[in-house]
C-alpha cells in the first residue's frame, strides 16, 4: 500500500468528471487500499479518486471513529434525497477551510462495491453528507461551489497563495 498525493484547489483535475469503472481487478483493489490508507493518514472520512488524480467514479469513506466501517462507492447514483439542512463541511482538497453548506439529511444511493456487486444505501446525518460530498467530487464539483461567490473567491485566493508558498 502507498500514500497518494491529494490534489488541492486550484488544481484543475479536481473539476474533472470521473469515468465509469468497468473493470473490477487487482489494480482497482490496490487503488482502493491506497485510497483508504491515504484517507486515514490525512486524516479524513472520505476520499474520491479524482482527489488523487485518478479520473474514475470511485470513492472510499469511513465515518466511524474506530475506522471500522469502510465503504467503497463505485459508479454511484443518487436515487432519493430529502430534508435539506445546513451542515458544517470541510475537504481534504481544501485544507483548513470549514464552511456551512446546504445538504440533504436523508439520501438513498445505488452503487457498486469493490467486486462490482450493486447495492443500495439509505443514509442520514454525517453519512448522508459524506456520500453527497464524495459523489460531488466524482462529478467535478466541490463543496465551495455551494457558497456565495464572495466566499468562494476568498477561499480560492487563499488556496492559490498557499500553493505558491509551497512551491
Amino acid at each position: 500500500m502507498a500514500l497518494l498525493p491529494i490534489l488541492q484547489l486550484p488544481d484543475p483535475r479536481l473539476r474533472e468528471r470521473g469515468a465509469r469503472v468497468e473493470t473490477f481487478d487487482e489494480k482497482l483493489h490496490a487503488l482502493i487500499a491506497d485510497m483508504f490508507e491515504t484517507m486515514y493518514a490525512a486524516p479524513g472520512i472520505g476520499l474520491a479518486a479524482t482527489q488523487v488524480g485518478v479520473s474514475l467514479q470511485l470513492a472510499v469513506m469511513d465515518c466511524s471513529e474506530a475506522h471500522n466501517e469502510q465503504r467503497v462507492l463505485i459508479n454511484p447514483e443518487v436515487l432519493a434525497e430529502d430534508d435539506l439542512e445546513e451542515m458544517e463541511e470541510g475537504c481534504l482538497s481544501i485544507p483548513d477551510v470549514q464552511e456551512k453548506v446546504r445538504r440533504y439529511n436523508h439520501i438513498t444511493v445505488r452503487a457498486q462495491d469493490a467486486a462490482g456487486q450493486s447495492y443500495e444505501i439509505k443514509a442520514e446525518g454525517l453519512l448522508a453528507q459524506c456520500l453527497q460530498h464524495e459523489i460531488d467530487h466524482l462529478n467535478g464539483k466541490l463543496f465551495v461551489d455551494y457558497l456565495s461567490r464572495l466566499k468562494r473567491d476568498r477561499i480560492k485566493k487563499k488556496m492559490v497563495k498557499l500553493h505558491k508558498r509551497e512551491q
